[in-house]
């Protein structure tokens, strides 16, 4: 199924894109939440903190991968708006070529440096085995991370948001089965959780990957003339690697900070394991929809239909905004019943207390991390992929730089590092904004 977004009227078609695409990553969210939830209820505090911990880095490694598909997935998008063919199926060809050797390079080097990498996330001495445990699993399914985002991404360049969603519904079930056996039934403790995940990853990658080959062999099938050449393996490369670096910085940033929570030890570092994923869960909606509305923008520039992307960004970010404040409401009233679910209220009040502490400041200011990932979607769009890499590194570089300050403070402590996070979302806003206004005839040129 093709579906051009080049046409039709402006809030059916971008919800009707992007509401598959918000379900399918809310799934995808499954697979870390039913982790948490499982091992949290049944192996303890100090499993969850270790599983946490090792969540922040996975997302980290794994944001190369989304960064290079999501890069491909635009280029995909812009050669679909233009009704071009064969040099779609060139840089299909070009682009999978490229991700699977970064993804084989990239999977030996973290085995190689598994013990490294634990020793720089400043691991209590007590989860180091636990994390061990876990993310020697865990990094096994990275072939299947890679194969799900680069055919999820190719799908949705041409408008089918819908057969990823199917196969990410597919394996979340599996996911929390597995879970449930593997921890609960089995006893294989937190290498069961990520026996569970990397086994799911691998039937939605390969799933996925099988029908787009059965579905869509016009673009995947030999044909004369479609070679792979060099010079647009070059050109993805260009652009997908400020997309992959605008990702990695950002999960980068966050992987900074888990490691200031690390030093406040187990207690701060559980309850920042759990309202992570609650934050993380509760914004997902805003930030897919920036990838759709990236989408979106992609096909009509391809199209030239410059009058359509000024309407749409309009749209778009009137439906951001609303969704937002219901989303902020929403977490800040419910913030300790969200972190019961993770933790016991009788043996964590610390751990829900800090984890509530967390909600209520990041939970008010949903509505400007949806305006900074509508301005990453749209810079990316329109051939600006360095731009979302410049709000990325003021995001992301004042977080850090304001957590580690702030906490250093007495006075102040783990507070600062919840509040640095607005702060970054702020200021990337601003710029964002700022500069659009400054230079839209020259991006819409």
């Amino acid at each position: 199924m093709e579906y051009e977004l080049t046409k039709g009227p402006l809030v059916k078609t971008m919800l009707g894109f992007a509401i598959p695409m918000i379900l399918g990553d809310l799934l995808q969210q499954c697979y870390n939440i039913a982790d948490t939830l499982i091992v949290g209820k049944y192996l303890g505090e100090d499993a969850l903190a270790a599983v946490g911990s090792s969540f922040s880095l996975m997302t980290f490694l794994t944001s190369i991968l989304l960064g290079l598909s999501m890069g491909s997935g635009i280029v995909f998008s812009i050669r679909f708006g233009k009704k071009d063919h064969k040099g779609l199926k060139e840089d299909i060809l070009a682009s999978f070529v490229l991700l699977s050797i970064i993804t084989i390079v990239l999977n030996v080097m973290i085995f190689v440096g598994i013990d490294w990498i634990i020793w720089v996330l400043r691991t209590p001495d007590n989860l180091i085995q636990l994390m061990h445990d876990y993310l020697i699993v865990i990094f096994a399914g990275m072939i299947g991370i890679f194969l799900y985002n680069f055919f999820a991404s190719l799908l949705r360049s041409l408008g089918n948001s819908v057969t990823p969603l199917v196969f990410l519904a597919l394996s979340a079930i599996l996911n929390i089965i597995l879970d449930l056996w593997f921890v609960v039934g089995l006893k294989r403790g937190v290498a069961g959780a990520a026996e569970a995940t990397v086994i799911s990853q691998y039937v939605s990658g390969i799933g996925i990957a099988i029908y787009t080959y059965v579905k869509f062999p016009n673009l995947l099938r030999r044909e004369k003339g479609v070679k792979l050449k060099i010079e647009n393996i070059r050109r993805i490369t260009s652009f997908s690697a400020l997309t992959c670096l605008q990702q990695s910085i950002m999960n980068l940033g966050i992987l900074a900070v888990q490691g200031l929570v690390n030093s406040f030890g187990t207690t701060v570092m559980a309850a920042f394991a759990a309202a992570v994923k609650i934050d993380a869960f509760a914004y997902l909606p805003v930030q897919d929809f920036g990838n759709a509305f990236s989408v979106f923008i992609a096909q009509n520039y391809g199209a030239k239909k410059t009058e359509r992307i000024k309407k749409g960004i309009k749209t778009a970010t009137f439906i951001s905004v609303i969704f937002s404040l219901i989303i902020s409401i929403s977490v800040v009233f419910f913030a300790k019943p969200l972190m019961s679910l993770f933790i016991d209220a009788n043996e964590g009040i610390d751990v829900i207390a800090y984890g509530v502490q967390y909600l209520h400041i990041e939970g008010s200011f949903y509505f400007m991390i949806g305006l900074l990932f509508l301005l990453y979607g749209l810079y990316r769009a329109l051939a600006r992929p360095g731009m979302s890499v410049i709000l990325t590194v003021i995001s992301l570089g004042t977080r850090v730089l304001l957590a580690y300050t702030l906490s250093a403070i007495p006075q102040i402590g783990v507070v600062g590092i919840w509040w640095s996070v607005p702060i970054g979302w702020f200021l990337a806003d601003a710029l964002g904004i700022g500069y659009y206004l400054i230079k839209r005839k020259e991006l819409m040129a």
